[in-house]
């Protein structure tokens, strides 16, 4: 039996994670993140809702000629027919027919208050709706699986007439019926009583489809799992509306790496935090740094405690192998950090301090030293890496030295605002008095600064800031609040992050710059002066 036929892993990424709040999709998008879902060897990509708006008619249509999958098959979404209308007639389903995908999903009520509240129809009819629906589409050539809606809501309230809507839909041919938690409010003991019962009261494959209003989307997953269930539905990253979906890339890593079940193909799964940062770069919704297996902080160790351990067994304070799922461990500086921990991210870096426990002790009391004013070392690596040299050689890595500074603001008569920085630096022996102006005093003086240094150092042609972050930290023994300023730079080929701390933002700013362009010269082969 092959992965997809044995167990089947169902993305609803471009249906139900498109909910989200603040999430909005083009048709361009939702190729790419298809293309992103096959290459990770998910089984089913379901799609939307042909014929319900022109947005996913359009993505249906398009993909017909231009959506090529190996790995996936591609699913419509759609809901059973009307009330008292024949399948054959109904526009929606026909949408489905038309959609040209081989696997159709359909929602129906399992739920008898919602069946009278919401359908505004009979029990009967509801089961005819489904019963009729599936037999249409299969007729048609169709594979068809049924999304029971509020399956756990409705088998609560009236257990027999739940347990029929699953009886109905697979007596009429669907391949699977997804028990839908759409509210959200199950726990995992409950879930999986449940699960037990549909499945020793029935002779229908189940899946099961969860969101994560109680903290639990996952976990409920994996529990129905456990229970019994073949097929699991969910987004990359957990997105969807409210609290959002089961996160597929935890539930994935958990059946590979927990209960060893294959299911996606060989070492697909290594492939799993490139993908999920791919997609979150087309979803333009940040990953959290905290998820599970994929997110930057998944494998990262603060506590010099921990990187004691990790220095000599890593799985002393790691569950996984990061490797496995594409990601890597990372070392955090701070002022927690212990010796074991400055000589793990020094290897990190690239930076050999072998062994000498003086020197460590020095970049220890440093960096203590320096987290004490404001300072965060976690989060600028390069700043960091920069302090370490200075530790070995005695001095900090320098190719000029700012002497003075000096930024303007001015709003002119015709409320247009003009920024200007007059920057004086001394390089190669060179005394040079550079201006520049800008959107704002720091985007000044950066410009300023370059434009000073570039007939030195070309190589600062390729460098652009790419992010630029200000928190103000609160007021220590009655001094006034303390600014922190974060740059992140690239060079085209990777990207560093510098820090610098001050009262005045500009100064803190303009610490950070330097240390950015510093390190962007070391990584372009200059020797420092």
């Amino acid at each position: 039996m092959t992965v997809t036929d044995g167990f089947h892993i169902y993305d609803t990424t471009l249906r139900d994670g498109a909910q989200q709040e603040g999430l909005n999709l083009s048709v361009h998008d939702k190729l790419v993140i298809a293309r992103h879902l096959d290459d990770l060897g998910v089984g089913f990509i379901e799609g939307g809702w042909p014929g319900a708006n022109p947005k996913d008619t359009e993505f249906y249509a398009r993909a017909k000629n231009e959506l090529v999958l190996k790995n996936a098959t591609f699913v419509a979404f759609g809901a059973t027919r009307r009330p008292h209308v024949k399948a054959a007639d109904d526009g929606l389903l026909g949408a489905l027919r038309d959609s040209g995908a081989p696997a159709v999903t359909l929602v129906a009520k399992a739920f008898d208050r919602h069946v009278d509240l919401a359908l505004k129809t009979s029990l009967d009819e509801n089961l005819a709706m489904i019963r009729d629906s599936i037999t249409h589409l299969i007729s048609e050539g169709q594979r068809v699986f049924l999304d029971a809606e509020h399956f756990f809501d409705g088998y609560r309230n009236n257990r027999a007439y739940a347990l029929e809507v699953v009886r109905v839909a697979a007596e009429a041919g669907a391949d699977v019926i997804a028990l839908c938690d759409t509210n959200g409010g199950m726990l995992p003991d409950e879930l999986s009583q449940i699960v037990h019962d549909v499945l020793a009261s029935s002779s229908a494959r189940l899946g099961i489809h969860c969101h994560n209003d109680t903290g639990c989307a996952v976990a409920n997953s994996m529990a129905a799992i456990a229970a019994g269930v073949t097929h699991v539905q969910g987004t990359l990253n957990g997105y969807g509306e409210r609290t959002g979906n089961a996160d597929l890339v935890t539930i994935i890593a958990n059946l590979e790496l927990k209960k060893h079940q294959l299911v996606l193909p060989e070492n697909s799964l290594r492939e799993a935090f490139r993908i999920s940062h791919a997609i979150a770069e087309v979803t333009n919704v940040s990953s959290s740094a905290r998820q599970p297996y994929v997110g930057v902080s998944a494998f990262a160790h603060k506590a010099g405690l921990h990187a004691s351990a990790i220095k000599v067994d890593p799985s002393l304070y790691q569950h996984e192998d990061p490797f496995l799922v594409g990601n890597d461990m990372r070392m955090l500086v701070s002022d927690m950090a212990g010796r074991a921990s400055i000589e793990l991210k020094s290897q990190e870096l690239g930076v050999n301090l072998g062994g000498d426990k003086e020197l460590i002790g020095r970049i220890v009391e440093r960096v203590k030293d320096m987290e004490s004013r404001g300072f965060t070392f976690e989060a600028a690596d390069a700043s960091f890496e920069l302090l370490v040299h200075e530790q070995i050689k005695g001095r900090r890595p320098s190719f000029f030295t700012i002497e003075h500074w000096l930024t303007t603001v001015e709003r002119a008569e015709d409320q247009s605002i003009l920024t200007k920085a007059e920057v004086t630096v001394v390089a190669q022996d060179k005394r040079i008095i550079c201006s520049g102006n800008g959107n704002g005093p720091v985007n000044a003086f950066d410009n300023a600064l370059r434009s000073g240094l570039a007939q030195l150092y070309p190589e600062l042609e390729v460098l652009e800031l790419t992010d630029y972050k200000v928190r103000i930290l609160e007021g220590r023994l009655g001094t006034g609040a303390i600014t922190r300023v974060l740059v992140e730079t690239s060079d085209g080929k990777g990207e560093w992050s510098t820090v610098g701390v001050h009262e005045n933002v500009i100064a803190a700013s303009a610490m950070a710059l330097e240390d950015a362009l510093t390190f962007g010269l070391l990584r372009q082969g200059r020797k420092p002066e």
